[in-house]
This record gives C-alpha cells, sequence and structure tokens, in this order.
C-alpha cells in the first residue's frame, strides 16, 4: 500500500512499550508523528531516537505525540531502550510499536517487496487533527534522519493552517512567508494590513506580525 498526501492515516490497534495503542484513539486532536526503523540495535536508529526524545519539549510545544516503530518485539525494545539512554543522554519518553506481526509495516507501506520481509523502510508520516498524511519521507539506511527538519516541516504546516500563506525555501519560524496565490491583492489588503513586498504578481512576501 502506498500512502498518499491529504489521505487518511490507517488506523490500527498493536501493542508498544508504554500499552496497547489504538492509533486515531491515541492521537486525540493534535498532530502526530510516526517514524519507523528496520529493526532494533541498529547505530543509526539508536542516535535517531535519542534526538528524537530530546526534542520532547519541542513536541509538546507543538502539541504533536511522537511513535516509533519496529517489527522487533518489547522485550527487545525494552532492552535498547536502555542502549539508548546510555549512549544518547536522553531517556526515551514515548511509544515504540512492537510490529512483531507487521501489521502496521504493511498498511503503511513500510516493507519493501524485495527486501527481507521483517525489515521496514525508514519512514517518516505526519498526521494533522484530522487524521490526515500531510508529509511522507523515506531514508536510506545509512544517513540518519534529520528531524530539525521534520519540525520545521511540522511549523509550516501549522501556520499555513491557522493563515492563507506558504513558505518558502528554507524557511524558520519567524521569517517571511508568501501570501498564498488563492488571495488577491484586495483581500490581502484586509488580511495583512501591515503591508507585502511584492516581488511578482505571484510572489508577494509578508512578515506576520
Amino acid at each position: 500500500m502506498t500512502i498518499q498526501l491529504g489521505q487518511n492515516a490507517p488506523d490500527f490497534q498493536q501493542d508498544s512499550t508504554q500499552g496497547p495503542i489504538h492509533f486515531h484513539s491515541w492521537l486525540g486532536t493534535g498532530w502526530g508523528i510516526l517514524f519507523s526503523h528496520p529493526k532494533d540495535f541498529t547505530p543509526v536508529c539508536t542516535t535517531e531516537l535519542g534526538a528524537v526524545a530530546r526534542l520532547a519539549p519541542e513536541w509538546a510545544k507543538r502539541n504533536t505525540k511522537v511513535l516509533g516503530l519496529s517489527v522487533d518485539g518489547l522485550k527487545d525494545h525494552t532492552a535498547w531502550e536502555a542502549d539508548i539512554a546510555d549512549t544518547q543522554g536522553a531517556a526515551v519518553d514515548f511509544p515504540i510499536l512492537a510490529d512483531v506481526d507487521g501489521r502496521v509495516a504493511h498498511l503503511y507501506g513500510m516493507i519493501h517487496p524485495e527486501a527481507d520481509p521483517k525489515v521496514t523502510v525508514r519512514s517518516v508520516f505526519i498526521i494533522d487533527p484530522n487524521k490526515k498524511v500531510r508529509l511522507t519521507l523515506t531514508y536510506p539506511p545509512s544517513a540518519g534522519r534529520n528531524f530539525d527538519e521534520i519540525l520545521r516541516v511540522l511549523d509550516s504546516l501549522q501556520l499555513t493552517d491557522r493563515q492563507k500563506v506558504t513558505t518558502p525555501a528554507n524557511w524558520h519560524v519567524g521569517e517571511d512567508v508568501i501570501i498564498a496565490p488563492s488571495v488577491s491583492d484586495e483581500q490581502a489588503k484586509t488580511l495583512f494590513p501591515q503591508g507585502w513586498k511584492t516581488l511578482k504578481p505571484y510572489l508577494r512576501l509578508v512578515t506576520l506580525s
């Protein structure tokens, strides 16, 4: 199954390090990030789980829950969490799914048809409060994921859901944004009374107050 942007995130029930999770209910009314790693005790993913744990205040600030996944079992997850805390300086404070039967991995297209059927690809999904998939990323085994970038996209999604703007390349919070092309200049006068800079008729930059 291929997950497309804008589709409903498949719901599921699965065991985790923090007890059984019914995904949609667990998400509640907030945002969610589901990310997978091929298996436990892998070096790159050890650093990634530590990075996600250290970002706990940032996820909370954005009303976002994070959920890891591996096809290994709870016993291995628990042992791996101890290694992560020991080597990364942060205890894993979010649940990791024990997707031993591969149910969630298959729902989200995390099993490559030509690879080991017990190994997931390294995927990331951002899911909004309406349970819609808003971002998908897949990384190669050798490159650690950039969770600063995932935070940046999350910031962009949350901002552009609230206001009629889009964000330019390499944008970060506090920088100028683009007035959405669907907004006429007349509408923009009401929405952005502070004014804006027109580079081209289709490219209008505005500083949000």
